[in-house]
């Protein structure tokens, strides 16, 4: 029985939808896809999670750029965990599953767009209605990003990632950018305007990220950040 059905069950006297619509039962419905992910996640070992866009088609660049990623982080052991939908996430799992990694798939319900692609591990496929409880999975469990073009829930994930770090609410992990092109226009701006006009950031916040133009340059700067500490991949 998941947690969710256990807490259905707990709670026999009301209908599911009046705990849904109840802000206050609803926290019941949000501790169920916490106690699920943990679970779930704690024993995968280590990640690295790939981002981008949904909409990327298979023939593009960085779609390809994806695959090879996938498939050089599950040859040094790494896990890949995406979001679990089509483009850059399908791409990223794709490397894993045909390399024969661990392959994570963190799908979330969404009216127009999203599904679990065909190359996530059957076991490995988590359903999330929340946004928030998602990243949290990505901060907790992902030793590395790598964010590929996206959208704003690219965006979102990304500056996620960077402002916990930034604060200390977690502990430092590489970040990497891949394509010059997609990100060199932001982080002008960062630089210009969020650090040397409004003083918005701090000059070691640039420290926070790489930008790198190929799969090799992602996967490696992952690899030679951890050659430094103890963690070590162990499937």
């Amino acid at each position: 029985m998941t947690s969710e059905e256990k807490i259905r069950s707990a709670f026999e006297n009301k209908t599911w939808q009046e705990i849904k619509v109840t802000d206050s039962w609803q926290i019941f419905k949000i501790m169920a896809e916490f106690v699920d992910g943990f679970e779930k996640l704690a024993k995968i070992g280590p990640c690295v999670s790939i981002f981008g866009s949904a909409r990327t088609k298979n023939e593009n660049k960085y779609y390809q750029m994806a695959v090879e990623t996938g498939r050089l982080l599950t040859e040094r052991g790494y896990g890949v965990i995406t979001g679990g939908g089509p483009g850059i996430m399908e791409a990223g799992n794709k490397g894993a599953f045909e390399a024969g990694g661990k392959s994570v798939g963190l799908n979330i319900e969404l009216p127009f767009e999203q599904f679990h692609n065909r190359y996530i591990d059957r076991d490995k496929i988590l359903e999330f209605d929340y946004f928030f409880i998602r990243k949290v999975m990505f901060m907790k469990y992902s030793q590395g990003y790598i964010v590929m073009p996206g959208g704003f829930g690219t965006m979102d994930e990304l500056f996620e990632a960077m402002t916990l770090i930034q604060t200390g609410k977690i502990a430092r992990f590489p970040i990497v950018l891949v394509g010059t092109d997609y990100w060199s226009g932001l982080i002008d701006w960062i630089k210009g305007t969020m650090l040397e006009k409004e003083k918005n950031i701090n000059a070691e916040d640039l420290n926070l990220f790489r930008l790198v133009d190929t799969a090799e340059e992602a996967a490696e700067h992952i690899f030679r950040f951890y050659d430094k500490y103890v963690l070590k991949p162990n499937f």
